[in-house]
């Protein structure tokens, strides 16, 4: 299973780092230089609006499904014929209860129109969820990567052709941004519904009423857990325009971007290793073998590749926000320095969250995601008013780490690993070398006379993430040597 996992992983990470960047510093930035701040915070706030409400679009079908087809291939056929029906029918509701509530909240015209093409996206990516669940219940990662990528290579096509094209010769609008996200989707929809009706054998939709109890039953403890989730992610931006006028509300949630867009891209990585791990741990714990190598090596990899990337990336915060935007970059730059921490926060979330998932302990789970909705509802609530955007920023970082600390002790509590005194102590160590490599970087920079001026920064950042990664290598949380047995082994 290490082996498998260290594969795909391989390949995940590979394909994703060659097309997400250039989606999101290419296309997402450009995109959000070329309307505005003001109007882009308009489109943020409707879209996390969509997403507060995702979840009924699944009520936790895609997790149980990526678990169940994992340990029982042979169910596939019965239950994706049952669940596109029941997947048809949440759209529905879904799509009464969002309008509702934006109704209840005083929605202009313009907000409702917004709305109604990022619902529907929002259920084309729900769908295309549930659907890759199948692919990677089987086990199919080489495919399910390839899909994991394929929205967003087309909405680099659609949108790189209206952005740089020549096809049109007005300003870019932020409509146009969603309606290519809307192609996408469906094509990408099409392409897996494809795959998985081949694997499935389907023949027919099957309205199966004791069928959709069972299943919503057994997924209502994961959609409770999405529900909390989802809302202590994604309220930052709905309550600062709520809590603030106007024109300030779009504007801050538009600021709040620029910092969250950088985390967001590198959450996503973190978000690989927990799409591989829940297959695996639920295999491998439905088989009854340990599961304490598999936490330790995907653990020790993502938080060293967390750790390099979030405090080099805090040290040089300023440089970074000001090559990124043009605009409110002070600001931008205090939202992005207390945001980025959190990525080791939510790497850690996606390892041991990912575990208690796939071991079915949604209880304590849902505690522990209903405190940090409380939390982050009481922080955003005092500090919004008072200090904005910035504000918005600490309340997810103190949440984010709550929820890490929490999930680390609750494992600890489920499995009784034994402590690892000097593995803790490893990890000390390599955080505060990384640290204190940063700092020196910045009190002794290195000017590379082949850069510009404004680029000159790179060198030394550049310099100490490579000292970093070597410095993970000398104390052996990255043994290639260790990893290439892995790769060898069941060959």
């Amino acid at each position: 299973m290490q082996r498998k996992f260290l594969t795909n992983l391989g390949l995940l990470l590979f394909i994703n780092l060659l097309i997400k960047p250039v989606w999101i510093f290419g296309i997402d930035l450009t995109v959000q230089r070329s309307v505005g701040v003001t109007d882009y915070g308009f489109y943020s706030v409707i879209l996390n609006f969509s997403f507060l409400f995702n979840i009924l679009l699944d009520l936790g079908i895609t997790n149980f499904n990526n678990r169940n087809i994992a340990q029982n291939n042979q169910l596939l056929n019965k239950h994706f014929e049952g669940l596109l029906v029941l997947k048809l029918m949440l759209a529905v509701i879904y799509i009464l209860i969002i309008f509702s509530v934006a109704l209840i909240l005083n929605y202009s015209a313009a907000q409702f129109r917004l709305l109604g093409w990022l619902a529907f996206n929002q259920f084309l990516l729900s769908f295309i969820l549930y659907l890759r669940s199948n692919v990677s219940g089987f086990l199919m990662f080489r495919t399910d990567s390839m899909l994991s990528v394929l929205d967003r290579v087309m909405m680099i096509l659609f949108c790189g052709a209206l952005l740089w094209g020549g096809i049109i010769d007005s300003p870019f609008r932020i409509e146009w941004f969603v309606y290519t996200q809307t192609l996408a989707y469906s094509i990408t929809a099409i392409i897996a519904f494809m795959i998985v009706v081949k694997k499935a054998r389907f023949r027919k939709l099957n309205w199966n009423w004791p069928f959709f109890l069972m299943i919503m039953k057994q997924s209502a403890p994961f959609a409770l857990l999405v529900l909390l989730m989802t809302f202590y992610n994604r309220l930052d931006p709905v309550m600062m325009e709520s809590l603030l006028p106007d024109k300030t509300g779009n504007e801050q949630a538009g600021i709040y971007a620029s910092g969250f867009r950088l985390l967001d891209a590198a959450n996503m990585v973190a978000y690989l290793f927990a799409v591989l791990l829940v297959p695996i741990f639920s295999r491998m714990l439905k088989e009854k073998q340990p599961v304490e190598q598999m936490l330790k090596l995907s653990f020790t990899l993502i938080i060293s590749i967390a750790s390099i990337v979030s405090i080099g990336l805090f040290f040089y915060s300023r440089e970074v926000i000001d090559l990124l935007y043009d605009s409110h970059i002070d600001e931008s730059t205090s939202v992005f320095r207390l945001l980025i921490p959190g990525f080791i926060a939510v790497s850690t979330v996606n390892i041991f969250g990912t575990l208690l998932t796939a071991n079915g302990s949604f209880k304590q789970l849902n505690i522990i995601a209903l405190l940090g909705l409380v939390i982050n509802f009481i922080l955003n609530f005092i500090l919004i008013p008072q200090f904005l955007a910035t504000g918005s920023a600490i309340a997810s970082l103190v949440t984010q780490f709550t929820m890490a600390v929490l999930q680390v002790i609750i494992v600890q509590k489920i499995f009784r690993f034994k402590v690892n005194f000097r593995y803790l102590i490893t990890l000390f160590v390599f955080i505060a070398g990384v640290i204190v490599f940063n700092y020196i970087s910045k009190m002794f920079p290195i000017h590379w006379s082949f850069l510009p001026a404004s680029y000159s920064w790179l060198g030394s950042f550049t310099l100490v993430l490579l000292i970093s990664v070597i410095f993970a290598s000398i104390l052996k949380l990255w043994s290639f040597g260790s990893l290439q047995k892995i790769l060898r082994q069941d060959r």
